[in-house]
């Protein structure tokens, strides 16, 4: 096994006019100069300002225009993905998540008998959400990849992100001008920009939901579809502050309905990952629902969460707006010494 170090530049986190987040890329060269199996890995993060951290893997045919962009010297904003500066559609589906950080995750291992593919020349955007509602210091970020020659029998991995889009309104008895949900999506394009006001309209639309009229509640539902079939062996939830439980259902709604992931104490300062004790079999385009739940009271009750005013929470980037994402690790084939389920 090969034990790969990487670190950040030193970085001071600076949030846009109004704002309390910055989300910052930068690119890390692993000079892996033979295609390898990534089987573990750990993010360290440089100071309490990290919010968390998600690795994308930078392919081999995108290292030129990274260089090109000089994106190695100081690194970019980058709310929403992890992808280069004006990257093209094409491009963007070539980029693809590695692994997430949130405090509590510790080192990512990766199930027994897989691992994720890194192919030679490629490269690592680590993306970091600074929150600076606790601070504003330089920060400097590791990241360590332990990795194995291709040659070894491994099943590689493919993940995949599934979201559903939050619309928790103020708790009762709370008022305030960003209780209501239009003033609090104009408030984050202020913070954030317009395309983040279009993400949560996206994210509404793919769910099924009228982008101008949500169901509104303290949980969220979505039904996604596994874009690979085989093995399902690894499961994530995430959520920000008001999270307080989380489900992932294969085949929601049928008498085949099998509970994956059920996280019913989540806590945004105590994340994981879970590998699955016995693999799951599942096919290509599946139906996935993940499922989240919130508590609105407390935006009231946490410190930090008393900073900021009174707001109808939607899906976003800043630590005071919400998420529900689940992410899901799949093998074609049964990986080594594991039964299925």
């Amino acid at each position: 096994m090969t034990s790969i170090w990487l670190k950040s530049a030193t970085y001071t986190p600076k949030a846009p006019s109004g704002a309390t987040d910055d989300y910052h890329c930068t690119v890390l060269d692993p000079h892996v100069s033979h295609s390898a199996y990534i089987i573990s890995s750990q993010f360290f993060p440089g100071s309490v300002e990290d919010h968390h951290a998600a690795l994308f893997l930078l392919p081999q045919s995108l290292v030129a225009q990274a260089r090109q962009d000089e994106v190695f010297k100081h690194g970019w904003p980058c709310f929403g993905e992890g992808t280069l500066p004006n990257t093209p559609l094409t491009d963007f589906a070539a980029i693809t998540l590695l692994s997430n950080w949130s405090p509590g995750s510790g080192a990512v291992d990766f199930p027994r008998g897989a691992g994720f593919v890194i192919p030679a020349g490629s490269m690592v955007i680590m993306q970091v959400h600074y929150n600076l509602l606790v601070g504003d210091r330089p920060v400097r970020n590791a990241l360590v990849l332990h990795t194995v020659p291709l040659s070894t029998p491994l099943m590689p991995l493919h993940v995949q992100e599934m979201e559903a889009a939050p619309d928790i309104p103020c708790p009762a008895g709370v008022t305030g001008p960003l209780c209501d949900r239009a003033a609090s999506l104009a408030n984050q394009g202020l913070r954030f920009g317009g395309t983040a006001v279009l993400e949560v309209d996206g994210i509404e639309a793919l769910c099924g939901h009228s982008p101008s009229n949500p169901p509104v509640g303290d949980s969220t539902s979505c039904t996604s579809h596994l874009g690979t079939g085989g093995y399902l062996v690894r499961v994530a939830p995430h959520m920000h502050l008001l999270g307080v439980g989380f489900t992932m259902v294969l085949d929601p709604g049928t008498p085949q309905a099998k509970t994956v992931l059920n996280v019913p104490n989540y806590d945004f300062h105590h994340q994981r990952a879970y590998n699955l004790a016995r693999p799951v079999p599942v096919t290509a385009g599946e139906p996935v629902q993940i499922t989240c739940t919130y508590d609105p009271t407390l935006a009231q009750e946490l410190p930090i969460l008393r900073k900021v005013p009174p707001h109808f929470v939607t899906w976003g980037d800043g630590s005071t707006d919400e998420m529900c994402v689940g992410v899901a690790w799949t093998s074609a084939k049964l990986p080594n010494s594991h039964d299925p389920i």
